[in-house]
């Protein structure tokens, strides 16, 4: 039976997008089974009709459904009425979104001119956060609550009057003192801040309404997302979601970031719109965004998956699951990397640069460690009935529709796995959906408390590294997330990708989802109108500069709206502060204001080794 506490969507074994309310942007229809929208945002100077006009034009062009547009001032919500009449004049009649952070004020008058106004309820009422602890009595936060209804109702008024929709966007780093009060910064914290502005929604018959929650942290992006779901079924709503890892980054690791965080809620059937949030020009974000779509839409039609419910992990807190230790895997170890040598020898591919080698290798009938050491891989059968391997470390590759008939013919293997301390489990799925197939088996696991470590072992065949990442990370990330797996190996049949790319992609998603550190995590902003300095470059000097401190979070933020709370849990921060400077941080606690930006780098390192954080690069 299914566990009613967990229930954050209708079936974990069934890919099916989740059934939301319809909500109409401008002439786009969204949520209540229309296709999955995709949209990015503005960096240039919204003052600026033409620079405007002609960005959204190549974002539309390279296929977003919607465009957002950040509004800094009163000048900028004016203006959107001449960047909409541009649009139209030029044959573009993309709905436009409004971006609004502390002014409501600005909210009302761009409510007139476009199809969707996004807030903040950080910081739409609430002040602007001060990090300051308030313990506040229940009548003090009644009344608090009262004051956002008296003024958010108003608002409603004017998006019914306008027929404008509303985003409601929570941001992990952006929460009121008020709500961080009672609730930490915490899914539950986040959860509830969006909670509170869809309750007066509702009670004002206002349905106009698309939601999101993101961060910067893959594993606090999904736990929190699940959880809205969640409380928001509990409550009879049905609000469409965006969905969006922020801050993710730029290149191969703001595509693997953000794959992992929005295709982990995906293959759960959550999501009606998505924003892949790249360090790069806005319409980069589009096709990746597509390509992403377009794989999880592959998990449709999938063969029925069976598995335990009541074997279910608990969706919103991270959890790894407990296994016994075999070599370097399970019990404490982070998870391990095994790359594919395809019939290479270990000596073609040693020596290895650089710190992310992989532990183990995988070579069809055996697998070998970074001493020449050889564990035989074996069937089940071979694993069942051979004694040839009786107390020797060994693996068994199997999958769930293998290892399910097996088992009900052969229940004497539910015993010896149970007991056994030297085995390891190569785990693939041939299933159209391998998140849900995977999932089912490590429940199946859990059952029957077999503590034996899993390696995920996935093979595609794609010509191109992008495609790869894209669907590997999505495929795997959530698994990952959910304390799933104690290692993976990710192979590719077609030559054109590497195995230095193949051994990358899997750290790279380990560290996207948050199992494993192995090098420098630069959490950076996509830009917007508010950035006041070319983000991508700036950032790319930033990575080449700092990229050999692999024990460090580095934050580059665009600006101060966001930026401090953002950065979330990084360890040094560098963000805009005005034209020409920038202020840098350690942690959130502001260290050096108003640094010229040409002198920006040089600083941040000084700020680095005055903490005893710097080290040397290797030669």
């Amino acid at each position: 039976m299914k566990d009613q506490n967990f229930n954050y969507i209708e079936d974990l074994t069934r890919y099916q997008r989740q059934k939301t309310s319809l909500v109409k942007i401008g002439d786009v229809l969204l949520g209540d089974q229309n296709p999955i929208r995709i949209q990015s945002m503005t960096d240039t100077d919204t003052s600026d009709t033409e620079s405007t006009v002609e960005q959204i034009i190549r974002i539309i062009k390279a296929g977003a459904d919607i465009v957002r547009v950040t509004v800094r001032g009163v000048a900028d919500a004016e203006n959107l009425q001449n960047i909409k009449r541009e649009l139209v004049a030029r044959g573009y009649e993309n709905p436009l979104v409004a971006d609004i952070h502390f002014n409501p004020h600005l909210a009302e008058i761009a409510a007139r001119y476009v199809s969707k106004v996004r807030i903040n309820p950080g910081n739409f009422y609430d002040k602007r956060a001060r990090f300051e602890h308030h313990i506040y009595t229940d009548p003090e936060y009644k009344s608090e609550l009262q004051k956002i209804e008296e003024q958010f109702v108003p608002f409603l008024k004017i998006l019914k009057e306008t027929n404008t929709a509303l985003r409601i966007g929570a941001n992990q780093g952006s929460l009121s003192d008020r709500i961080m009060s009672r609730y930490g910064d915490t899914p539950a914290g986040i959860v509830e801040s969006v909670m509170e502005f869809l309750r007066i929604c509702q009670k004002q018959d206002f349905a106009n309404v698309v939601i999101s929650i993101k961060s910067s942290n893959t594993r606090t992006m999904v736990y929190t997302v699940r959880l809205l779901s969640y409380k928001m079924r509990l409550e009879e709503m049905s609000y469409p979601l965006h969905l969006g890892v922020t801050e993710a980054g730029e290149g191969e690791d703001g595509r693997i970031k953000s794959a992992v965080g929005i295709g982990a809620l995906l293959a759960d059937g959550i999501g009606d719109t998505i924003r892949v949030s790249l360090t790069e020009a806005p319409e980069n974000e589009i096709s990746v965004a597509r390509k992403l779509i377009n794989h999880i839409e592959t998990y449709k039609n999938h063969k029925p998956i069976t598995a335990p419910l009541f074997a279910q992990i608990n969706p919103f807190e991270y959890e790894r699951r407990s296994v016994r230790p075999v070599l370097r895997m399970g019990d404490k170890n982070v998870p391990v990397v095994m790359a594919d040598l395809r019939g290479r020898t270990l000596s073609e591919i040693l020596p290895l640069r650089g710190k992310q080698i992989p532990e183990y290798f995988f070579n069809g009938n055996e697998v070998l460690d970074l001493e020449g050491n050889s564990y035989p891989v074996l069937t089940l059968e071979e694993y069942l009935f051979g004694g040839s391997h009786w107390g020797q470390t060994k693996f068994i590759r199997t999958n769930k529709e293998e290892f399910d008939h097996f088992m009900n013919e052969n229940p004497e293997i539910i015993t010896k796995l149970k007991q056994t301390r030297k085995t390891v489990l190569i785990l693939e799925s041939f299933n159209r959906n391998p998140f849900a197939d995977l999932r089912a088996f490590f429940m199946t696991l859990e059952s029957h408390i077999w503590k034996v470590p899993v390696i995920i072992f996935r093979k595609y065949n794609e010509r191109y590294l992008e495609n790869l990442q894209i669907k590997a990370a999505a495929d795997l990330g959530g698994l990952l997330i959910d304390g799933y797996g104690d290692g993976i190996c990710i192979t590719n049949e077609s030559e054109q990708i590497t195995f230095t790319d193949l051994k990358d992609l899997s750290f790279s998603i380990l560290q996207a989802s948050r199992m494993r550190l192995t090098k420098t995590e630069f959490i950076s902003c996509p830009g917007c109108g508010r950035t006041l300095f070319d983000l991508h470059e700036t950032t790319l000097k930033i990575k080449a500069h700092f990229n050999h401190l692999d024990h460090l979070k580095i934050g580059v933020m665009g600006c101060v709206v966001n930026g401090p709370g953002e950065m979330g849990d990084v360890d040094y921060g560098f963000v805009g502060a005005g034209p020409g400077n920038v202020n840098l941080y350690k942690g959130q606690q502001l260290i050096k204001r108003h640094i010229p930006f040409e002198l920006a780098v040089e600083e941040l390192e000084a700020l680095i080794r005055e903490n005893g954080d710097w080290k040397d690069r290797e030669v």
